[in-house]
């Protein structure tokens, strides 16, 4: 089947306007992962708790607010018809989505993660803590690739907004469960990082679904005469 060629400049610019609306929430977003970080930083017992539980809501914010103002506000406002009048094929305005959600996400999300690891590795905080995080980070990943494939393709509002809450309430059980790892747990607050085969299987199976789920959604997409 013949597939007109993508149209790349308006792409371009579709992604340039996401951005554009997520700049306020980006800089809100870092500054809170930035004080949350400089708490963590502390290595006193009620600052840790409290920094590492403003750097997740910092997270989720993050992911809620790129999933948000991209997809759910341009439905509410009706601006997907005015968009889809402009010369962009389905997947054009599909890709221009998922770049541009990947784009806002990933900047700050990737800030944060080497924010995390720097704080961890330079202050009197373990160093084992290192492979927790990056086991956190990488289900907030996950959950974002979930619901962000959700928006993508269910019109629904609801089931948007379930797969969002849904996927990021899941942060406190997937701890409570790294925590009953011996693999994992004996090497938090250990002087030196050590990556367990579990914890390097659990890394690659949340890297691997969260690809899998936006292909998935992708080649979804490809098939289809229309965005919804």
């Amino acid at each position: 089947m013949n597939r007109s060629p993508l149209n790349w400049p308006v792409i371009r610019l579709l992604v340039a306007k996401d951005w554009q609306l997520f700049q306020q929430q980006l800089a809100a977003c870092v500054l809170g992962g930035i004080v949350a970080l400089c708490l963590i930083g502390m290595a006193t017992g009620w600052s840790f708790y409290l920094g590492s539980l403003l750097l997740i809501v910092m997270l989720v914010c993050t992911s809620c607010f790129s999933i948000s103002n991209s997809l759910l506000v341009e439905r509410k406002e009706h601006t997907l018809a005015f968009v889809m009048s402009l010369p962009v094929t389905p997947l054009d305005y599909y890709l221009s989505k998922l770049i541009g959600n990947l784009v806002t996400f990933l900047v700050p999300f990737l800030a944060m993660l080497a924010g995390t690891v720097l704080v961890i590795l330079y202050t009197p905080l373990p160093d084992g803590l290192v492979v927790l995080s990056l086991l956190i980070f990488g289900h907030v990943l996950l959950a974002y690739a979930v619901s962000l494939s959700v928006a993508m393709a269910v019109e629904s509002e609801g089931w948007n907004i379930f797969s969002m809450i849904g996927s990021m309430l899941l942060i406190n059980p997937l701890i409570m469960l790294l925590g009953q790892i011996p693999a994992i747990n004996d090497h938090v607050k250990a002087d030196t990082i050590y990556f367990a085969p579990v914890a390097v299987a659990i890394l690659l199976a949340q890297a691997t679904l969260s690809v899998v789920v936006l292909a998935a959604t992708g080649w979804v997409h490809c098939r289809k005469k229309s965005f919804y």
